[in-house]
């Protein structure tokens, strides 16, 4: 028995619209739904599917999206499950940023802002500890995580590299000590045994999903394609050092440079965007987060954000309405950035399919998994000296910012609260926090 395509299309449309919770949470839900609640896929193929998907760059909840929707339905299945895991959020980033930018130097508004940065810190580091659960499982792992960690914020490594030698520690550690590197269920289940998948562990792999030169060449050359055509027209309609062809440069490269997810990518993504291109200020970064994590689907789409506000802000002056090139520019980045996930996704598919159960392959994958777990802890410190130091360490420190990180953290790992119902209580708390200052004043 096999999920129509029309049924499954439902559920990828919906699931749009309620994957909150970044990447995380958004596995969390993809878990419950296909594995435990309808079976449409094993523990062991999600799990295997999962880590290849995490070891590509990009945003690894929507390549699972993609592979699953690829594996069941072919192609098109891949794309349209894919599509539409990222469109309702690109249409709500594109809203969220005209307001932000229409209204944001409201002093209220400013202070609710405040008051959301000190949670998105705090959610990260939520992350990678809710990561690290489910990837580490033993002392070498731990210490593989701890390398990575110390690796990129002592000697600032490029995150590619710790990719590279985490894969070698797993090919070496698969052959000598395979107990250490073995793939383990880590989601609990709620009661007993789950019936027989649709995609079980010993389920042949479709005659699609196996490696075929013709497909690689037809979808290789789709890709390239759809790349280039977009890439010259931005060229010849604006000139190839403007804007958009910048954006779409850039967002290319981050989407095959920056492994290890939507947390890995940000840190590239801010060097460019704030430091490199001037595009938008740090503090609008962490804005452009916040509202990333406050929306559905995946949280590299404050992509969208950093586009739109480039293209706005670059045509305010001299154009009756910017909010085109705003949204030109969000459609941009997302274009591009999710464009190599798809070609990755399908390309790679086919072999990813013939290792499932095989140590030689998920050894590596297991040790990348966990080295991703320590870039994360990196960039939630990254967060915190932002938010905690907002002048830098020779400025004042921003108790009030403390606090609400403390207070997230405490809702977060104790109470096991959503990640909105945290940004709700930390934006009220920002808001509070005004109230108090213009009573004192």
């Amino acid at each position: 028995m096999s999920v129509p395509l029309r049924e499954a299309l439902k559920f990828w449309a919906k699931l749009g619209f309620i994957s909150f919770g970044g990447p995380a949470g958004q596995i969390a839900v993809l878990h419950q739904e296909l594995v435990e609640k309808r079976r449409w896929i094993s523990e062991r193929r999600f799990l295997h599917a999962l880590n290849y998907c995490m070891l590509l760059p990009g945003p690894e909840a929507q390549q699972l999206v993609t592979y699953i929707g690829w594996l069941m339905h072919r192609t098109w299945g891949g794309v349209l499950a894919g599509t539409l895991f990222v469109l309702p959020s690109l249409f709500i980033l594109i809203g969220l940023s005209w307001v932000y930018l229409t209204f944001g130097q409201v002093p209220w508004i400013a202070a609710i802002f405040f008051g959301i940065k000190p949670a998105v810190t705090a959610i990260v580091l939520h992350a990678a500890v809710r990561i690290g659960k489910r990837t580490i499982h033993n002392q070498a792992l731990r210490w593989i995580a701890l390398g990575s960690f110390l690796a990129i914020f002592i000697f600032n490594l490029a995150f590619p590299i710790i990719v590279i030698f985490a894969a070698l520690i797993g090919i070496w550690g698969g052959k000598h000590y395979p107990e250490y590197f073995q793939q383990i269920a880590s989601h609990k289940h709620s009661s007993g045994e789950h019936a027989t998948a649709l995609i079980d562990d010993h389920t042949p792999t479709p005659d699609h999903a196996k490696f075929s030169k013709k497909k690689l060449a037809i979808q290789s050359s789709t890709v390239l394609a759809l790349w280039l055509i977009p890439f010259f027209a931005l060229t010849l309609a604006f000139g190839w050092k403007t804007l958009y062809p910048q954006i779409a440069w850039f967002f290319t490269k981050a989407a095959f440079l920056t492994f290890g997810g939507a947390y890995a990518v940000l840190p590239y993504v801010y060097q460019g965007a704030v430091d490199q291109f001037h595009w938008l200020s740090a503090g609008q970064m962490m804005d452009g987060l916040a509202l990333g994590e406050t929306t559905p689907g995946p949280l590299i789409m404050v992509v969208a954000f950093v586009g739109y506000l480039a293209g706005h802000i670059q045509h305010l002056i001299g154009n009756s309405n910017p909010f085109w090139f705003g949204v030109l520019g969000a459609c941009v980045a997302t274009w591009f950035t999710f464009l190599p996930s798809f070609f990755l996704v399908l390309v790679g598919g086919p072999l990813i399919e013939s290792t499932h159960g095989k140590l030689s392959f998920t050894a590596p994958l297991s040790a990348i998994s966990a080295a991703v777990v320590g870039v994360i802890a990196n960039l939630g410190l990254f967060f915190a000296y932002h938010v905690f130091f907002p002048h830098g360490l020779g400025g004042s420190i921003s108790w009030i910012s403390i606090a609400i990180t403390l207070l997230a953290g405490l809702a977060l790992f104790k109470f096991q609260k959503g990640v909105i119902s945290v940004l709700t209580g930390s934006a009220l708390a920002g808001l509070l926090s005004y109230l108090l200052a213009s009573l004192l004043i």
